[in-house]
């Protein structure tokens, strides 16, 4: 214990240099994945037939594959069709489509939880489909995503880990090389995993609150009716 104890104050400096990559990839690669996920939810779910099934086949793509194959395939794949991506491009590229597959989902689910009479009551008193969709289902949609939407947000932490595969020096990348200079796995690893806990410990909390905040009152109930 006490040598781990000044493991960690000797490397803690190293290890946050790389915890700050990983708090950037996992916000850059969230927001992506929000705006590409946001317009594939709303034409999943009022878009041409034909397109729904294209668009579902893009989701099952992504949700379907081991996001390691996808990173390679972006950042040792594209570069044999003349495509070539910088490392940090590649991470955010790849990260953002798949987490824009699982967005996309959650964001339908919560856009279908919404009353459908809302929407008829929108036309008849003169509103467009496309007003309606704007200004009554999505702010609906998009309070009522936020439980599910949580666990997309927790699990990029984590899918985070995978990029240091390509040498990008986040935390995982980070422990990786410290665990090879210093021969002492066990502790960089663990070190590495604490510090991991503590960010998806807070990014709990926060999103805990914010979904209190943002809860609409008696939804849950009518929800349940339907």
């Amino acid at each position: 214990m006490i040598e781990f104890i000044a493991f960690a104050r000797e490397f803690l400096p190293d290890m946050l240099n790389g915890t700050l990559i990983t708090i950037k990839i996992t916000f850059v690669s969230i927001i992506f994945g929000f705006l590409i996920a946001l317009p594939l939810s709303m034409l999943r779910v009022y878009g041409p037939r034909r397109l729904q099934h294209f668009l579902l086949g893009y989701i099952n793509l992504f949700r379907g594959t081991p996001l390691l194959v996808q990173l390679f395939l972006v950042y040792y794949g594209l570069p044999d069709l003349g495509i070539t991506f910088e490392r940090m491009t590649a991470a955010y590229l790849t990260l953002a489509l798949n987490s824009s597959a699982y967005q996309a989902e959650y964001f339908r689910g919560a856009i279908q939880a919404v009353s459908g009479g809302q929407m008829t009551a929108a036309r008849a008193i003169g509103m467009s489909k496309y007003t309606a969709i704007i200004n009554i289902v999505m702010p609906q949609a998009l309070r009522l995503v936020v439980p599910v939407w949580s666990n997309e947000f927790i699990s990029m932490i984590k899918y985070t880990a995978v990029i240091f595969l390509i040498a990008i020096p986040d935390l995982m990348g980070t422990a990786k090389i410290i665990s090879s200079q210093q021969f002492a796995p066990v502790f960089s690893y663990l070190l590495a995993a604490i510090i991991y806990l503590v960010l998806v410990g807070f990014s709990s909390l926060l999103i805990y609150y914010t979904n209190r905040a943002l809860a609409i009152p008696g939804l849950n109930i009518e929800m349940q009716e339907h």
